[in-house]
């Protein structure tokens, strides 16, 4: 919701509290009916990344993702996970004559969640006078697409109070153009694409449709504390709306909300009524039914995960709710927009986080196969197949959820870890090999080892990372190949594999670094000689001109975690010391790794969000990152040791609500921010799905006492007999 402080963010719905004191002579002005003034209000925005709820019916027939933050509901996606549709709600609170509080600023926020085995998530909000508390419980209609929000407000003073809610709409990921209208207790919104309707029971009073910032109803409550606006129209803008409730938080507590979407306004409510006809009781129960349902067509959880409560079970509904549910296996990277990504770097709509990427998803499937999802990962594979994958076997940087491209630039381990997928699910018919398989694995002999961009998408050289990974997708596009007759292709696969395994350290692993006398893998090199001294900018406001040799990560774990190089391997324990030395960041909960050095993917120094800056400002710190932790976990399993540290570390990262950040506080400066803890997620995307599927996937390796998605025949074929 619109962050009061700020007034640059939409409104969502806002339950507004005010005392029933009686208004001053003159006070009340009530501009009724007609068009509201001020089109087109101000520029919509999304909200912070950091949600601590997400939410949607287990069901494929409710299209509606919804998210929470800071006490409110924010972004609402419909009818795909590539759209946001709402942006946010929150309360304000107001004695009707000195003062009109927030719910996001003015109230203390804890988030619960309701059942352990299902995505229902409640919000408890505090008023910080001490006057009020309002507590709100969410949930999906699993037969339609509509959001019901059970709230209960009750007034701490003995006082009543007038509670109204303000709506702000972003359908079709732009919430510049919408057309509002108010009536008959009733909130509508359209575009061309799209519609919502906002319902109470007890229905509503006295409502409003007006402009962010010109005739809104936070800009009319905040005046005089009063609603003298009813605008019954706003068309075509930034549309926010006001409709006034029947709570008073003495003798009536208790409001159920119905927001309802779908293909127009008229559609979106009926969805509503439907929902709120069968009432909230009988939605929350089936809604849990269907999350109790899913987890329980999988396997028990692991015994390794117990430690830490609900945490297993929240991790793997929350990546079963990253898949779209129109485009199939299309699953996301996370349903948020951190920092400039929602606020306008890709105008006019959102940021990229709701998109699908290969990798992203080569992690939450193999997450999922390990839970006993195999059939996530069937669908997974057949949508890279058929919707990412090029004609001359490439694959899109990124996709929309329906296959359209988003950013173009190829990597080659999106163009490898499909086929590994296909080996693990044994997808080797002829159609499969001829049409998918073979065209990827000659693009990755023709073009690789170098990438064009590394899994972190901003440099193109010989990472020893992807490097991991296309060998790997050789080594089982050559038994695809066999299995189909084409000994020769399975030849060169393995030929070609076999000179680059045998080269990689060659590539990539400096023995001149200032690290250490010994060789270490680097982050990656420009021209495949790692000792040259070659210099390449950073980005992301970090240094322009930096030496390679002086840049490491950990991608080169994946050497290791993919069968391809020994734990034990002399570069490999080298590489980890000078990995712990330059990026390892020890936290109350545990130790994790930035991305590689003078990294500025981050927030800046004051903890404010990331933002675009000049090379060499090192205006932002990339933060460190809980993946990390579980792909170190994963290497000590390969090396025959406990990894119980590294699953701790990932779970203490978690939020309240169980949702695993990308990137956790790492105390710089040292004098950390208000309200970032060490160790704990800052203003990134939260949940991230990969965070989620290295805990799962990490969980199930422990209770192997192996990395359970390595692919076997690439191990066997370089790191131990079998």
């Amino acid at each position: 919701m619109l962050a009061m402080s700020q007034g640059r963010r939409g409104l969502l719905v806002v339950l507004v509290v005010v005392a029933f004191a009686a208004l001053a002579p003159g006070a009340g002005a009530h501009p009724g009916g007609g068009t509201a003034p001020g089109a087109p209000g101000a520029e919509a925005w999304w909200t912070p990344a950091d949600k601590d709820g997400f939410g949607t019916a287990a069901s494929l027939d409710s299209k509606l993702w919804h998210t929470l933050e800071q006490g409110e509901l924010t972004e609402v996606y419909y009818p795909d996970l590539g759209t946001p549709a709402i942006r946010d709600m929150q309360l304000v609170v107001t004695d009707g004559h000195t003062f009109a509080d927030s719910e996001r600023d003015d109230t203390t926020h804890k988030v619960k969640l309701v059942d352990k085995r299902s995505l229902t998530y409640r919000q408890i909000d505090t008023a910080k006078s001490g006057a009020y508390r309002i507590v709100k419980t969410y949930v999906s209609d699993p037969g339609r697409s509509t959001l019901l929000v059970d709230v209960r407000f009750q007034s701490l003073t003995g006082r009543p109070y007038k509670v109204y809610v303000l709506l702000d709409p972003g359908l079709s990921n732009n919430g510049n153009d919408d057309s509002g209208t108010a009536k008959h207790g009733t909130l509508l919104t359209q575009d061309d694409k799209a519609g919502s309707a906002l319902i109470a029971q007890p229905s509503f009073g006295r409502t409003s449709t007006g402009y962010l910032d010109a005739s809104d109803g936070w800009t009319d409550l905040r005046d005089d504390f009063t609603m003298d606006w009813t605008y019954r129209s706003s068309p075509d803008g930034n549309v926010a709306q006001t409709a006034q409730t029947a709570l008073d938080g003495v003798r009536h507590r208790h409001l159920q909300l119905a927001l309802g979407l779908g293909g127009d306004s008229a559609a979106a409510l009926a969805n509503a009524r439907a929902s709120l006809g069968r009432g909230f009781p009988a939605v929350a129960s089936g809604y849990a039914a269907g999350w109790h349902r899913y987890l329980g067509s999988l396997k028990p959880q692991p015994a390794s995960a117990a430690p830490f409560g609900p945490e297993y079970d929240v991790s793997v509904m929350t990546l079963a709710a990253h898949e779209d549910k129109t485009h199939r296996g299309a699953f996301i990277a996370s349903p948020t927009m951190p920092w400039s990504w929602g606020t306008g770097f890709e105008k006019p709509t959102s940021g990229v986080y709701h998109a699908v990427w290969s990798r992203d998803l080569y992690q939450i499937v193999t997450a999922l196969m390990a839970a006993g999802d195999r059939g996530a990962a069937e669908r997974a594979l057949t949508f890279v197949f058929d919707h990412q994958q090029k004609p001359d076997g490439s694959v899109w940087q990124n996709t929309f959820v329906d296959g359209t491209p988003h950013w173009t630039n190829v990597q080659m381990d999106e163009v490898a870890f499909p086929i590994v997928l296909a080996w693990q699910l044994g997808r080797d018919d002829a159609g499969t090999y001829a049409k998918h398989v073979k065209p990827a694995a000659d693009y990755i002999v023709q073009n690789g080892p170098k990438t064009q961009q590394d899994r972190w998408e901003n440099q193109d050289g010989w990472s020893p990372g992807t490097i991991a990974s296309e060998i790997a997708g050789l080594v089982t596009a050559a038994q695809i190949a066999r299995k189909n007759g084409d000994d020769a292709s399975a030849a060169l696969y393995e030929a070609t594999a076999d000179d680059w395994q045998q080269h990689v350290e060659a590539w990539t692993a400096t023995s001149n670094g200032p690290y250490s006398p010994k060789p270490y893998y680097l982050r990656l090199t420009k021209d495949a000689d790692p000792n040259d001294g070659s210099t390449y900018s950073i980005g992301d406001s970090g240094p322009s001109k930096a030496d390679e040799r002086t840049v490491v990560d950990t991608t080169f774990l994946e050497l290791v975690r993919l069968g391809v190089k020994r734990p034990d391997d002399p570069t490999i324990l080298n590489s980890i010391a000078v990995a712990d030395a330059q990026i390892a960041v020890d936290t109350p909960n545990g130790r994790f790794w930035h991305r590689f050095n003078f990294d500025g993917y981050g927030e800046q120094r004051d903890g404010s969000p990331w933002n675009s800056f000049p090379p060499d400002s090192q205006a932002t710190l990339g933060r460190a990152w809980p993946i990390f932790a579980g792909e170190r976990g994963e290497y000590e399993l390969s090396a025959g040791r406990s990894a119980n540290a590294q699953l701790a570390a990932m779970a203490g990262a978690a939020n309240d609500g169980y949702l695993i950040p990308e990137q956790v506080w790492d105390n710089q400066p040292p004098s950390g921010r208000p309200g970032f803890a060490p160790g704990e997620g800052t203003l990134s995307a939260t949940p991230l799905a990969w965070s989620h599927a290295q805990f799962v996937r990490l969980a199930w390796s422990i209770a192997a006492g192996h990395p359970v998605e390595q692919p076997s025949i690439v191990a066997c074929r370089y790191v131990r007999t079998c």
